[in-house]
């Protein structure tokens, strides 16, 4: 198993907080497009800062027994979920929530390119995540912590994974 590195959400809020300093600074987007789930707090957080409308994507990429198993096969879901009009569609900026291998980002990329109700309004995509691990072949544009090994990143919210509705219930009384 790979070193774990854990984020508090002090930690976790900081850094999306820094990634928005950095996209602020260098880029205009006219929407940003998260890739669920990871980037779903991330997306929260970003669209209130710097005033823009939102999108998702849906890929489900992990496949196994464990949180922790490897990357299966990549599935999409078949359409966006956003309100966005297809003109804010201009300069997207993708996020997730880290560059593991670089696979989902470049498919991604690929998708929203190909995505029929958008493609032919799309000028730019530019990438953004929080954290870019060392054996990830993808150079996200905007990533405020790049690291030098491979952790297993556990966020704020991910111990929910083993958590059962019944124990919150008990944990709540």
């Amino acid at each position: 198993m790979a070193d774990k590195l854990i984020i508090t959400f002090e930690e976790y809020t900081q850094i999306v907080e820094k990634l928005a300093i950095q996209i602020h600074k260098q880029y205009k987007p006219t929407v940003l497009v998260g890739i669920m789930r990871g980037a779903a707090p991330i997306l929260d957080i970003l669209s209130r800062v710097l005033k823009l409308p939102i999108a998702y994507i849906v890929i489900q990429s992990y496949s196994g027994k464990s949180i922790e198993d490897k990357q299966g096969e990549l599935m999409f879901a078949r359409e966006i979920s956003s309100l966005a009009k297809n003109k804010d569609f201009k300069r997207v900026l993708l996020i997730d929530d880290l560059s593991d291998t670089g696979l989902t980002l470049n498919k991604s990329i690929e998708w929203l390119k190909n995505y029929g109700p958008t493609k032919n309004y799309i000028n730019e995509i530019k990438t953004a995540c929080l954290w870019k691990k060392k054996s990830s072949t993808f150079e996200p544009d905007f990533c405020p912590v790049k690291l030098k090994s491979d952790p297993w990143i556990v966020q704020p919210t991910e111990h929910y994974e083993e958590l059962s509705i019944e124990k919150i219930i008990e944990k709540n009384q």
